[in-house]
């Protein structure tokens, strides 16, 4: 417990610390922000704060601090120290100064950000890896909720095979296609809060559970810094690729640059999208400590975590929180990613539709785009669900995209704040971690360019270093550009 507890101490404390450091780089302004400036009653909307936070939260949480730290634990109780300093140094400061770069830019979203500080051929390159993304979230967000709709509510096995399962999943895209087609955001948006509190609830409970049941969580001098995966795998890249979201999520950026539009004033930038980012770093420590408690109790082996996180959740909650709170606690897990996963695919129809020029308001054309996205969703769906890893498989790549997305706004970060001539290197340096990260990886992996470790490393390294220069070379020569402001 006491590796645990550390950890929670360093996420919590050094989230408020570095928060505040991170606040005074970018200095918040007075200025009348896009909710108040360009108010239009449907996306510029000014909103209360905590409303803001809670929408925030639940936007960038998902099943992701949740399914990404169940698999991430086999690594050892390193996930608990891990986790907090990523968040910390990396994820809070990513969400956060996206957020408020957003802010001063008219509520951009990031495709137009990308453009103006990175430049208009890098520009083309986002949209695919965004575009990816989105597809690869809005896969998972059908796959987890619907698994654990079939074996943790009506109990029936979650193969390939089982008939059950497609009907779940086919409920489930017909609501995407109709969330896709049509604004019903205001909808969503009146019950959001409430599924944000069952999302604190919930983890609430599991963290309450975890220390009355006395759940055996291991501790980093027991296992050595780096414990030995039981499955063979390379803690740099793997765990930063699998533990995606509950440290560094490029998906939040989509997000943060939405609720940019509703936020009445710079100061709440912080609460907003530093500290939600802190509350899910939290939330994924909780889930880190449960899976290994039910790990180590022989209540899940290592394949389970690694390949079945979703039954997990069910073994978790059930094993705490009993059978009606377990229940509860599953329910709410189901709701979350559907809910992010309605907004993941319309904005995916829209970035298609822009590429390709489509006419989005002629209905057939809306139509016909989201059937093409759906249909290449169902493909990769179909081949996750026929091979016995198939979920491992998924989730690395979503996770892989996931992170390449957040190295497109590190960049565009650290760019920005060369030319306002603040200290870059608190977006650089995270930025070039994530670089090495994603580049050593899909080095590696046999869906990629299948090379030797030694190489991928040494290569990655070499790519994370150009990629530093390239930035820092592209600020200092747009710095003394006039047409930059502060508040441009």
């Amino acid at each position: 417990m006491i590796t645990f507890i550390i950890g929670l101490i360093i996420l919590v404390f050094g989230g408020l610390l570095y928060g505040k450091l991170c606040e005074r780089v970018i200095r918040p302004t007075d200025n009348p922000t896009p909710a108040t400036r360009m108010n239009d009653g449907v996306d510029y909307v000014p909103m209360k704060k905590w409303r803001n936070s809670l929408i925030e939260l639940l936007n960038i949480a998902g099943t992701g601090p949740i399914l990404g730290p169940i698999q991430g634990v086999l690594f050892g109780p390193i996930a608990f120290i891990t986790i907090p300093i990523g968040c910390v140094l990396a994820g809070a400061v990513h969400d956060y100064m996206v957020g408020m770069l957003s802010i001063r830019n008219d509520g951009a979203q990031m495709p137009v950000m990308v453009k103006k500080f990175l430049g208009k051929h890098i520009h083309p390159i986002y949209n695919i890896f965004v575009a990816l993304t989105l597809l690869l979230v809005g896969v998972v967000f059908i796959y987890t909720p619907g698994d654990l709709f079939v074996t943790q509510i009506i109990g029936q096995d979650s193969s390939l095979s089982n008939p059950v399962v497609w009907i779940v999943y086919g409920a489930i895209f017909v609501y995407y296609i109709i969330a896709t087609l049509f604004p019903i955001d205001k909808i969503i948006g009146k019950v959001y809060p409430v599924f944000g509190a069952v999302l604190i609830l919930s983890a609430i409970g599991v963290f309450i559970g975890i220390f009355a049941k006395g759940y055996p969580l291991n501790e980093l001098w027991e296992t050595g810094v780096v414990g030995v995966h039981p499955l063979g795998q390379r803690f740099i890249p793997i765990f930063f690729v699998t533990v995606a979201c509950g440290i560094t999520s490029g998906f939040h950026s989509t997000q943060a640059t939405l609720i940019s539009r509703t936020v009445t004033h710079e100061k709440e930038g912080r609460m907003t999208f530093y500290n939600m980012m802190i509350a899910e770093g939290i939330i994924a420590m909780i889930w880190a400590a449960a899976a290994m408690g039910v790990y180590n109790l022989g209540l899940a082996d290592a394949h389970t975590l690694n390949d079945s996180s979703t039954k997990v959740v069910g073994i978790v909650s059930k094993d705490i929180l009993g059978s009606i709170g377990g229940l509860a606690a599953i329910i709410g897990v189901i709701v979350l990613p559907i809910t992010s996963g309605d907004t993941t695919l319309r904005s995916l129809r829209l970035i298609v539709s822009d590429a390709l020029n489509v006419d989005n308001t002629k209905k057939m054309n809306k139509l016909l785009v989201a059937v093409s996205i759906f249909t290449v969703a169902a493909g990769v769906l179909i081949f996750s669900k026929a091979n016995t890893s198939g979920f491992n498989i998924l989730w690395r790549y979503f996770a892989w995209a996931n992170q390449t997305l957040a190295v497109f706004s590190f960049a565009v970060i650290t760019v920005y704040m060369i030319k306002h001539k603040m200290p870059y290197i608190i977006a650089l340096a995270p930025g070039m971690f994530y670089m090495f990260v994603i580049s050593s990886f899909i080095l590696n992996a046999e869906i990629g360019f299948n090379l030797p470790w030694t190489v991928s490393y040494i290569l990655g390294g070499i790519i994370a270093l150009a990629f530093g220069a390239a930035l820092v070379l592209c600020g200092k020569r747009y710095r003394s550009d006039k047409a930059y402001r502060l508040n441009s």
